[in-house]
């Protein structure tokens, strides 16, 4: 009871005959906690397959992104220049005495000859800004230093090597002007003007897949992702890329989406099943391939390209 001179007046608490009031502490149970953990488990177990594919599809839309844009830079250039595409970086040797590289190839060890350019952005630079427009985003890394040598172009030199004029190998294939060996007879002719002709192919370029690569051997190798792969690494001048399978292994068997550019600006996908292998070549006229196991191995240009 309250009196009127109290100044706090504390009413007494009435209990219900025979019910106890417990005081509980806010938190969880273990059992609860258990619960909750459980619950976020699932959830991560249906989400992180979508999370996954969803981010697979992203680089692809990248990719062919990227490869639209060098589509682009490269009739570009054509246009600019009499409508010639520019000379292939993809050889090794000096005056008459070259022959090719893999069709990976940024930046060459040296210039064929004093009129023309070792590296990719010497030729491209003005169209392209950033390196990372020619590196496939499918691959495993990129290669560490992409943009400095895109930026050096001709006076390239890589700082963890000796002072030796270094090449850079990336993950596209770069088909314009380039010459390669089909076999049975038959040589790849990249496209060397704009409007083509001559028995010139229309592909430009196409996400990296081979056979047998110098740094693989007996294995198939790709810039996108293969089912069970491994990661070859990159190298002082080379970047890595995906590697699965062996000999035995039909390309056709290979689930992978691949993408190619070709000169009248399009994108397209394309399988292992839907291509055909090409063989770098020690001729300059393309007639003349590496042996087998000792040179670059084989790269796959889509069918679609030789129609």
């Amino acid at each position: 009871m309250c009196r009127p001179w109290e100044k706090k007046c504390v009413q007494p608490r009435r209990l219900s005959y025979g019910v106890a009031h417990h005081c509980r502490k806010g938190g969880f149970t273990l059992v609860e906690l258990l619960v909750v953990i459980s619950i976020i488990a699932l959830l991560m177990g249906i989400l992180m397959p979508g999370l996954r594919a969803a981010r697979r599809q992203a680089y692809r839309v990248r990719n062919m992104s990227n490869q639209r844009q060098v589509v682009q830079a490269v009739n570009q250039f054509a246009v600019d220049n009499d409508s010639k595409y520019p000379e292939s970086v993809a050889t090794i040797g000096f005056g008459g005495l070259w022959n090719w590289q893999e069709p990976t190839v940024l930046t060459g060890y040296r210039k064929r000859s004093p009129k023309l350019h070792r590296s990719l952005s010497a030729y491209l630079g003005a169209y392209l800004e950033k390196a990372e427009t020619v590196f496939c985003p499918c691959a495993p890394e990129e290669y560490k230093y992409l943009q400095d040598a895109w930026v050096a172009g001709e006076e390239w030199d890589n700082p963890d090597s000796d002072p030796v004029p270094d090449p850079v190998i990336g993950t596209y294939c770069l088909y314009w002007s380039y010459t390669g060996w089909l076999g049975e007879g038959r040589v790849f002719q990249g496209p060397r003007v704009l409007m083509g002709g001559g028995g010139q192919s229309g592909l430009l370029l196409s996400d990296y897949f081979g056979y047998d690569h110098w740094r693989r051997r007996g294995a198939y190798s790709s810039c996108e992702p293969l089912r069970s792969a491994e990661i070859t690494p990159g190298t002082d001048v080379s970047s890595a890329f995906w590697s699965a399978g062996g000999p035995d292994l039909d390309p056709k068997d290979i689930a992978v989406k691949l993408h190619a550019g070709f000169t009248d600006g399009h994108v397209e996908r394309f399988t292992p099943a839907d291509a055909i292998p090409m063989t770098v070549s020690l001729s300059q006229d393309g007639t003349v391939p590496y042996p087998a196991v000792v040179g670059p191995g084989q790269f796959f240009v889509p069918e679609t390209a030789l129609r």
